[in-house]
């Protein structure tokens, strides 16, 4: 892959700021030792991630949503998953505005994004097919 894709979350229809703790927890297993996360005073955090089959990425967290830089395909979009998941998040693909989310989270989706957003299983193999399957760019 060599494009990005942005992680949000929303409730009732509104954005709202991840949890920056579930985040660490998260992505810190998978942190490059080289360069370790990087705290900003606005309290954003950057962090580069590399899974076990060499796939990284870069990712910079706000209070405004996550933004994941050129995403490596493979194994890394399963930590990418496992993300969302534990935020409750959605995953858009800035490329098309694609909301791609699990069932749980879509009803949260602002109304005029509900009924187009692709429903996925929120795995590695599944988030892959989503951003570049059939079709995609």
């Amino acid at each position: 892959m060599s494009h990005e894709l942005w992680i949000h979350k929303f409730a009732e229809g509104e954005p709202v700021a991840p949890d920056m703790d579930v985040i660490r927890a998260v992505l810190q297993p998978h942190s490059v030792s080289s360069r370790p996360p990087i705290v900003r005073d606005d309290g954003s955090m950057a962090i580069w991630i590399r899974a076990d089959d060499g796939g990284d990425a870069e990712l910079i967290a706000s209070d405004s949503g996550i933004l994941v830089d050129r995403p490596a395909g493979g194994q890394i979009l399963g930590i990418i998953a496992e993300l969302v998941t534990q935020l409750g998040a959605v995953i858009i693909d800035p490329r098309d505005g694609m909301f791609i989310c699990r069932d749980e989270e879509r009803a949260h989706l602002p109304a005029e994004f509900q009924q187009d957003a692709v429903v996925i299983e929120m795995t590695g193999p599944a988030v892959q097919d989503a951003t570049t399957g059939p079709g995609r760019h």
